[in-house]
Formats: C-alpha cells, sequence, structure tokens
C-alpha cells in the first residue's frame, strides 16, 4: 500500500506520528477513523496524488503511531490534540494551509481542527458523522443501538479493556461488519487494522480517543457554540448507514456548525470510502478542485 509515497515518523512534541506523503500540487491531508488506521484511504490517496500532494497519517494511538498517555482528563486523546498533532505534521512537511479530509473519528478531528486552526485549513471534508455534541444531546433508542460502543467505550478503566481482550479480532471483525460491507475491504488494509487492534496498547489509546469524546471534547465544543467553520465544508455520508437515516438531514445538522456546506450521500454504509472509491473519490475531486 501507498508503494510511491515516502514513510515517515514525525515528532509533534507530544506524540510521533507516522505518515506517508506523495504526489503534487495542492496539498491535502486525509484522516483515518475508528477502529482503522491510514490503510483505508489505500485506494483514494494514490489517485487524489495525481493532482494533489497527499498527506496520509495514523492518529495518535492509531496504526503506526505512538500511544501517549491519555492524562487524568483524557486530553491527551482529545480532538484538539489530535488536531495539533496533524497540523504539526504538515508544517513539518512545508504545508501551512492545507485541505483536510477526514472520516469518522478524523472527520471530527478535521472539525476541530477547522475551528482552532482556521488559518491552516483550506477547505474541509468530514465524512459520515454528525458534530460529537449534536449526537450526544439527541440519543434516542436507535442511535444508542447503532452506537453502543460509544457508552461501553467511554467506561471507566479496565472494564471495556478487559472485556474486549477476551477475543479482541474477533470483536473487531464483529464492529466492522455490523457497520458496512467489510467484503469490500482490502486484506492488505484488514490486516493492518488487525495488527493495531491486537496491541492492547493501541486498544486503550482507541477507548481514550472516545473517553475523551464524552468528556473534555464536549466541554471545547459547548464553548465554541457560537463560532462556526468559516471554510467550505463538504458533508458526506454513507445512505445505508446510521448518519444517512437520521429524523434529521445531516446537511441541516451541519448548517448549525458552518457556513458554507454542502452535501454528498453515496450508496454504502459507514465505511464509504472502501465500500463505494469511486463515486467517493469523485465527490471529494470535484469539492478540492473548487479551490483552484
Amino acid at each position: 500500500m501507498f508503494d510511491d509515497f515516502e514513510r515517515q515518523r514525525i515528532d509533534t512534541g507530544e506524540a510521533t506520528i507516522a505518515v506517508a506523503h506523495g504526489g503534487s500540487g495542492p496539498p491535502v491531508l486525509l484522516l483515518h477513523g475508528f477502529p482503522e488506521s491510514s490503510a483505508m484511504w489505500h485506494e483514494v490517496a494514490p489517485k487524489l496524488a495525481a493532482e494533489h500532494t497527499v498527506v496520509v497519517p495514523d492518529l495518535r494511538g492509531y496504526g503506526e503511531s505512538s500511544r501517549p498517555p491519555a492524562g487524568p482528563d483524557h486530553a491527551g486523546y482529545s480532538f484538539r490534540a489530535m488536531a495539533a498533532d496533524q497540523v504539526a505534521v504538515m508544517r513539518e512537511l512545508g504545508h501551512e494551509r492545507f485541505a483536510v479530509i477526514g472520516h469518522d473519528r478524523g472527520a471530527r478531528v478535521t472539525h476541530r481542527m477547522a475551528l482552532d486552526h482556521p488559518g491552516q485549513v483550506e477547505r474541509a471534508a468530514v465524512l459520515d458523522i454528525l458534530p460529537t455534541l449534536h449526537v450526544y444531546e439527541n440519543v434516542d433508542r436507535a442511535l444508542a443501538t447503532a452506537y453502543y460502543h460509544w457508552f461501553f467505550f467511554i467506561q471507566p478503566e479496565p472494564l471495556p479493556e478487559t472485556l474486549i481482550a477476551g477475543d479482541p479480532l474477533g470483536y473487531l471483525r464483529m464492529l466492522l461488519s455490523s457497520w458496512g460491507s467489510t467484503d469490500r475491504f482490502a486484506p492488505e488494509a484488514m490486516a493492518a487494522y488487525e495488527r493495531a487492534f491486537a496491541d492492547p496498547e493501541a486498544r486503550h489509546a482507541m477507548l481514550e480517543d472516545y473517553r475523551a469524546g464524552a468528556s473534555i471534547d464536549l466541554e471545547h465544543d459547548r464553548a465554541d457554540l457560537d463560532r462556526r467553520v468559516e471554510v467550505p465544508l463538504l458533508v458526506m455520508w454513507g445512505t445505508r448507514g446510521v448518519v444517512g437515516n437520521r429524523p434529521v438531514h445531516p446537511v441541516d445538522v451541519w448548517r448549525e456548525r458552518a457556513s458554507d456546506v454542502h452535501g454528498v450521500g453515496v450508496d454504502a454504509g459507514h465505511f464509504l470510502v472502501e465500500e463505494a472509491p469511486e463515486p467517493t473519490l469523485a465527490a471529494l475531486r470535484e469539492f478540492l478542485s473548487a479551490a483552484r
């Protein structure tokens, strides 16, 4: 995967981020979600690299990046901390201003980055999420059933860690298959996800991501309720997934948080980048080309 990309490990001060980068043209940062890694972009990134300089990192705690301590308030895995990592990565690679595209947890990092670093983010895309605060404030039975892991993962250590450790790879496969069509996943990508999830320190870091999402991230979001994302924002979702089937349309939700919102649904489940790479890539290319 990413055979034509250069690989580096970049020290951001608090974490060491594993990153692949390649191509030429306007820079684009691609951020993965849970429980995946940069490998999820294996079909899209090389094609985008024909027109863009593409940077594909693992978030802190995920994939081959380091697993720094969370701290007593989980701030070490806040979206603010993760966003700061990626701004540092882009700066180290010579990119002061760039587009950012995030899926799942990476999309939540993207949202926070657009608020915390408006001078660096030129445009942003969030794939298959609704804002974190919105999710927690609009939980109904259907959402609690689909997103049960949000409430399981935030339980105090070591409860979820201990239970998942009984069969971590079985649990990983069950999670992935419940959210989308994993038969479209490349074997090399699945192997990368399994390799990371087999590591107890990585699993703990991923849970700390969710614990931060239910605590300090909500504090940050409430403090910024009067602020909006001011750069162009593309909202994408899988029409067969949870986000695409909520009572409120995802574009309407995001228009409460951003000034310039465009929406595209893709015939897929949660993992639209891997389940439907060609229509996803087409929508991303159209959105990115508008910046030229």
